[in-house]
Parts: C-alpha cells; structure tokens; sequence
C-alpha cells in the first residue's frame, strides 16, 4: 500500500456534527452539547492550517436553521482562518436538536457529505471524527472512499452508562434518555474500523477505552489537546481592570475574599451540586473564600430543557438551605470573551480553580485555569490525573467525598506558598506541554505513517456514457421483495417494460450472478441494467454483464475469509450453506437462532478477534460474513455516483434485514408487506422510508405512486 509522502501537503477533513459551532464567541455551556468538544475541533481546525505542510483544513458540522439560535449557524461555510473553514450540511430537521436524537439522521448527513466532497477539487487525504455520532459517519465515509479513519472519542458510552447506574439510573432510564444503545454500538464499529485513535490521557485508554470489545491499545496515540496562550495569561503579566468583577459584586459580600472558581455546564455529571454542598458544609471554607460558579447562561431557568433545569434549580435551593447568600455568585450571562477575565479575576484574588465532575475525559477548563496563573483541584477520575500530574499544579480529589474536596481546597487557600508553587508550575508546564501547536506539531507525524487505501475510481463505467438512464433509478430486492405474489410481479413487470426509458432498473439480491439470472429468466423479470449480487459484493452491467473490477479492488481491503472461516467454524447453530452460495467475498452459513448465538455476540466476536467484516442475518435463518466496505447500501450509493444519479431520484424496495443500510440515508425507500419486515422495523421512524401496505410486487408499484417518483 501507497503512503504519504511527506512532500505531499495534506488536505484534512474534521467531523463534528453536533452542537453550535462557529468560529467566534462560541455558545460555550449553552447546553450539554456545546462545551468543551466544539472548543476543541474549531482550535484543532486551526492550529493544523497553520502548519505548513497542510494544504487545507475543513471542519464539517450540522447546519441549523432555527429562530432560536444565532443565524450563523445557517450559513453553509463559513471561514475560520487562512486554508480553513467550517462547512455545514444539511440533515434532518432544519431546527437544532440534541444529539441523542440524531442518529436517523445521520445516515443522511453522511450522504450529503459524501455529495458535497465530490464536488471539491479532490478528495481529503484524512477523515477525523469526533465523538460517536461522527465516527458513525465517518466509518461509512472512509469505507465508500477508501480514506484512512481517525477517531477522537472526547468521552465514551460505556464508561459514562457505567457512572449513570451507579448513580441509581436503570438500564430503561438510560437508554430512553440517551439513546445509549445506538451511541455504544457506533463506538464500537468505530473503533474497529478506525486506523488511529487519538486520546487525551492514558487513563483514558486504560480506564475507558479497555471496556470496548475492540480495545486495540496499539492503534492509540496520546496527543493531549492545547489551549490558546494568546488568550489566557496571567493577571500578573497584564495588570489591567476587569469589568466582569462588577457582575459578581451584586451577589457576594464580601467580593475582595479569594475565589474558588468552578466553570461548566449545568450537567448533573459535571457535579457542581456536589461542590456546592461541600462549601455549604464547611464553615471555614465559607470564611475563607467566596463561591462562583459559571454554569451557562439563562434567562429565565424555567425556559431551559429539563436537564439544565434540574441542576440549575437545585444549585438555588442548597444555597436557600445552607443560607449562602452573599457568598456565592451564580451569574446568569457571560460571553465567551468573559472567561479569559474571569480566570484572570480569580487568580488575582489568590483563589483556585476546581473542576468537580464526576468524570472527566480530559479537562481544556483546567489548562485554561492553569495558564491564567490559577491552582487546581479536580476530579481524579479522567483526564485530570494527567494534567495534574505534567503540571505539578494543583491536588485530585475524589468528586462523591464532599469534606475530601473542602480540605482539598483549604490546602490551598491557606497556604501561600503552595498557593504560589502551584501558580507557577501551572503557568510554566501548560506552556510545556499543552499548546495547539505542540498538539498540532505530534498529530502530524501520526496521520503522515498511515497508509492511503483510496484509489481514485473512475467517474462513471463505460456502459454509462450513453446517458440513456440519468434522472431517476429503481432498485429492488428479489426474495420476498420482488417475488410472492405472481399477479403484482406482472403488473411491476408490465410497469417497468412501459417505463423503461425513464428510469434505470437494478436488483440488489444475496444470490450469486447464476442464481439471480436463473430467478429474472424464470419469472421473465426484464434484464436489469445493473445488479448487485451475493450481498453488495459483485456488481454488474447489462447487456453484457460486464464485472466492475474497481468495485471487486476497493471491497478486498482486510478481507481475511480463511480467518472468519475458522471463528465461524465451531459456533452452535451455523452450519455453512451449499457451495452454490458461496463466493469470493461471502461466507454463507444457516442460522438456527434457537442455539446460535445473538447477533450481539458475533459482532463482539469479530471486534475482540479484530477482523473486519460485515455479519448480515436476513430471513431469521440466513447468516452471511462480506467485507467491511461491502453491502447492498454501499454498492448502491458507489453506482449513484458512478452514473451521477442523485439519491433522491432513487427508489429503493427491501424486506429483510439485509436491504436496512440501502434504505437509510437519501434514497427513496420502500419496505414492502411480508412477514420479514419487522427485521426492518428500527426504520419506522426514519425519513424518506415508506412502510408498504400491500405485499411484495405491490409494495413497490404502492410507494412509486406514494412518492409520485417519476414526476420529481
């Protein structure tokens, strides 16, 4: 395989989908999908284009438009700096929604993505995704082009299911809320899939990263993330007067006493609750310090979401129940230029900085604290054990132990000394070890060893370039789709020989090539102008039935049949089918659920054993193993581009759990009556997915009228 050279100038693309990003005051601590991952990727976006070597840097987001937020979120680029932008793309809804409730759309997101890159002069070198719902799109991307994957976590499924149990949520609570199922699932096809996983800390790998079936330590890379020098500074070194004070003396006292300065959003796990019934038990820390904590920004509290809502609520009612008015400042606005001030304000009262959570995957608010000239004291689960312990900086606590974060922050503010020791080890080793161009300067060499998979194809096959067929496109599979009732199977076949100049005619199917040709000659089904046959593996062009190699070399990628065969071998309840219906890149087996393991179980098998591959049931009894980069869906969206047909103009007909990956996404599809559909029934609520309500043949000739297809 072909590598970079380190001649060529790189063209990167960064995923980031949820949340508001924009490359000014970012709406950090808005809400629990706005904090530290959308600073992150805009700061990583531009310190890669500063790097030489680097042609071009994209940071691709969702667009919004919506009344209730800033109108720059609507605009589809925006320029972020010189050779970078972000570029926002369109999936579902226009108005902004949490990110547990994008996953339909991101089968979307990825096809217009994919649209959208083919129309830029050439393709990125690099795909980087960043937290589970862009590593969903980013393992189909890498996979329909071949570009190498990387991922960055920021935090992680598993572990964050793991701290909401223990904090008395039920599995049924967690999932209804966070979607956490979905979440996991696309970690874990992530992190099988991706070449490089770039974490924060090592307690990250150790702690977080081990409780994945494909926990796979060599393909990680430590590169902690930077925060920006020219912005955060100590107040020593600018002795300047900061307006931000004036916000907090309405609400404390005695406003001149050090600060103990927490800054997050108002999430139950960033534990500020905790923190406030610490300082609301200890009196002499009372005495000592005043208590300001910067959680978002409000209006009216009964106008936010209910998670915001709860901690917000309850902050107000521990300081009614500890009487700590006077000491405690929660301000209800601050821009994002506040914070470098309010830092800067703290530091300058001789307080510290503390963040409380109950996990933290890393922790940018520390760094930033740190070079302001603040001391820390913070969780020690996550990230902050490595900060803390480059930077000699500050002390951990553990966040459920309320007197244990007291004394922690008593040791500091009682001791000038150590109070100054810390200060300074902060400012020196943050400079050290966590600038952007530190990170910048150790990301580059990591993605310049990776090897490029891609081959550009070509634009369109030969057998295209009449351009009979270029508005609209009909796919449908054979078993239980197309064939059940002979009477619809007439009418379709009738429909399609009156209209088949308007639009191209495929079938997708499991079968082999023989079999499929043997079912169309049998049935007289007219000869389709494309199949895809043996589950997205083989496609081929009538009337010659011409093979596309280009496709046959981009599905071979880490295909290992002799492996799996050997994983599949010995399992109850597979037994291989005939050879018949075997080929190159299908292994075929009969499922017999009552005594094979769950679909669960296999895909943690292939993901601990790291083999690539795609495991399809269908029918409830037919279990085949094709190439990672292989299915129905993927062969479908590669013959869209090659023919340059929008996904929009394409009618797509499945009834099993093998056409589920060609309905999602941009096609027009259709799940036809029969009594395999509900294999498809996770589809129910996804656009652009029509549930028949006649069977086979008919269902298909049922959604044509429905979408009205040929008339847009």
């Amino acid at each position: 395989m072909n590598k970079n050279t380190n001649r060529k100038p790189l063209y990167i693309l960064l995923i980031s989908i949820h949340g508001l990003i924009r490359g000014r005051n970012l709406e950090l601590g808005r809400d629990a999908d706005t904090g530290g991952q959308t600073k992150y990727v805009v700061e990583l976006a531009k310190a890669l284009a500063k790097q030489p070597n680097v042609e071009r840097v994209d940071l691709i987001t969702r667009r919004i438009i919506d009344c209730e937020v800033s109108p720059d979120y609507a605009e589809p680029v925006e320029g972020l700096a010189e050779k970078t932008q972000i570029v926002r793309i369109e999936a579902g809804p226009e108005g902004y929604i949490r990110k547990e409730e994008l996953w339909d759309h991101l089968d979307s997101f990825a096809d217009n993505l994919l649209a959208w890159l083919h129309l830029q002069p050439r393709l990125p070198d690099i795909l980087h995704s960043h937290y589970a719902d862009a590593g969903y799109v980013g393992v189909r991307l890498s996979h329909r082009t071949g570009l190498p994957l990387i991922h960055t976590g920021h935090s992680l499924g598993r572990d964050k299911c793991r701290r909401l149990l223990a904090m008395g949520l039920t599995m049924e609570d967690i999932e209804q809320r966070y979607n956490m199922s979905r979440r996991i699932d696309a970690e874990e096809d992530t992190l099988t899939n991706a070449d490089l996983v770039i974490t924060s800390t090592r307690n990250e790998i150790e702690e977080q990263y081990e409780l994945y079936d494909c926990y796979t330590p060599e393909k990680m890379a430590i590169i902690p993330p930077g925060t920006d020098l020219e912005m955060f500074y100590p107040a020593i070194v600018r002795d300047e007067d900061i307006a931000f004070a004036k916000n907090l003396k309405m609400s404390l006292h005695k406003p001149d006493k050090p600060m103990i300065l927490a800054l997050s959003r108002p999430d139950e796990r960033k534990n500020i609750v905790g923190l406030l019934e610490a300082y609301g038990e200890s009196p002499r820390l009372q005495a000592l310090a005043n208590l300001v904590i910067i959680a978002g920004n409000r209006d009216d509290i009964r106008e936010l979401s209910d998670g915001p809502q709860g901690v917000l609520t309850e902050l107000l009612l521990v300081v009614d129940c500890f009487d700590l008015y006077g000491r405690v400042a929660l301000p209800k606005h601050h821009s994002a230029d506040d914070v470098a001030d309010i830092y800067r304000l703290a530091a300058k009262s001789g307080g510290v900085f503390i963040n409380p959570a109950l996990t933290e995957p890393f922790g940018l608010t520390l760094l930033e604290a740190a070079a302001s000239g603040l001391p820390l004291v913070a969780t020690e689960n996550g990230g902050p054990v490595d900060i803390i312990g480059n930077c000699c900086n500050g002390l951990l606590v553990d966040p459920l132990d309320k007197p244990a974060i007291a004394n922690a922050l008593l040791t500091i503010l009682e001791d000038p000394e150590l109070w100054r020791e810390f200060s300074a080890n902060g400012l020196q080793n943050v400079a050290r070890y966590y600038s952007w161009g530190a990170h910048a300067q150790a990301y580059l060499p990591k993605i310049r060893t990776l090897p490029q998979h891609v081959k550009q194809l070509p634009k369109t096959p030969p057998v295209a370039k009449t351009g009979r067929y270029r508005k609209h496109a009909i796919f449908t599979s054979i078993d239980h789709t197309l064939l059940g009732d002979f009477e619809g199977l007439e009418q379709f076949v009738k429909f399609i020989r009156e209209k088949r100049k308007k639009f191209l005619f495929g079938i997708t199917t499991g079968r082999r090539l023989d079999s499929a040709l043997t079912v169309l000659k049998k049935y007289r089904i007219p000869m389709p102008d494309i199949l895809i046959t043996s589950l997205g593996t083989e496609i081929y062009y009538a009337p010659q039935l011409i093979a596309d190699i280009s496709w046959t070399y981009h599905i071979d990628h880490l295909w290992i049949p002799q492996a799996l065969r050997r994983t599949f071998g010995g399992l109850p309840g597979l037994a291989p089918q005939t050879k018949s219906e075997q080929s190159r890149f299908k292994l075929s087996y009969h499922y017999d659920s009552t005594i094979a393991p769950p679909m669960e179980e296999i895909l943690t098998l292939l993901r601990q054993q790291e083999l690539p591959a795609n495991p399809i049931l269908s029918f409830g009894q037919f279990f085949d193993i094709v190439p990672a980069r292989a299915s129905k869906g993927h062969a479908l969206r590669y013959i869209a581009r090659q023919w340059n047909i929008p996904l929009e103009r394409i009618l797509v007909a499945g009834g099993s759990g093998a056409d589920e990956d060609m309905l999602r996404g941009n096609t027009r599809g259709v799940v036809v009556a029969n009594r395999h559909r509900e294999e498809l029934s996770a589809l129910g609520d996804t656009e652009d997915v029509y549930f028949a309500e006649q069977p086979q043949a008919w269902g298909i000739l049922e959604a044509i009228e429905h979408y009205d297809f040929l008339n847009f």
